[in-house]
């Protein structure tokens, strides 16, 4: 069987009839992989994961994990069949404590919650720090952890980030992008959308660049940052709009 978590081949999807995202782009995570996705806005980079997590219609090309097609898959099949999701806003129950949060993230496996909750608290010792405190009360950062944990909940072999430092401080996105790392060592495969490109590239093994719902390049992390073109039409204006 292929190491080959999953693979997302020629895909063509969007959200209204007739408008395509999406035109035909591929990507493919192995297990244990840490993997990027960057690009200007509007390339496609968060449709990507929505067409992975049928959120948007898939019009052709196909959407495989582990070798099985996945598109228009409800999302509670996908947390079943090993797919964790941290979406980049309205990640977390504001009105419900930090383990009320991991609680409902082991939902479908509540006999496991015990366990898992040792595992995350381990991985994020600030979550048992905070436990009894709600999550609407913690800082960004803080609820960053809450929204990586709850989705480690239910022991996923792949993780899908959608801008996870999105509207935080540079310190803050430096803990996040140091929080993947740590959850990548444990060897659970990440696929990662980020607007900051040059600190995604840094810590990612191989990434992908988009452009108008396509391939523009492909490589690793290190490839990509020394390659004159994707700096000169992406790193530079990425860099500054992502405030790194």
């Amino acid at each position: 069987m292929s190491n080959i978590v999953l693979n997302v081949q020629e895909l063509v999807a969007g959200y209204i009839a007739e408008v395509n995202i999406l035109n035909g782009c591929n990507i493919t995570v192995s297990q244990g992989e840490f993997v990027g996705i960057i690009g200007p806005n509007g390339a496609g980079k968060s449709t990507v994961l929505k067409a992975i997590l049928g959120e948007c219609s898939v019009r052709s090309g196909s959407v495989m994990l582990d070798e099985k097609d996945i598109a228009g898959r409800r999302s509670h099949e996908l947390v079943e069949r090993g797919v964790g999701y941290v979406p980049q806003n309205r990640n977390v129950f504001p009105s419900l404590t930090v383990i009320e949060n991991l609680e409902m993230g082991c939902f479908l496996k509540p006999n496991n919650f015990k366990s898992r909750f040792e595992y995350v608290t381990k991985l994020f010792p600030r979550l048992l720090e905070r436990a009894s405190v709600k999550a609407g009360s913690l800082s960004g950062g803080e609820r960053q952890m809450v929204a990586m944990g709850r989705a480690l909940m239910m022991e996923p072999k792949l993780l899908l980030l959608d801008e996870p430092s999105a509207g935080l401080s540079p310190v803050l996105q430096d803990e996040v992008f140091v929080q993947c790392k740590k959850i990548n060592a444990e060897g659970i495969a990440i696929l990662m959308v980020e607007q900051n490109a040059r600190r995604c590239l840094q810590v990612a093994d191989r990434a992908y660049v988009l452009d108008q719902g396509k391939n523009a390049y492909t490589g690793t992390g290190r490839e990509l940052l020394a390659d004159p073109n994707v700096i000169k039409l992406y790193l530079g204006t990425l860099a500054k709009a992502s405030g790194g």
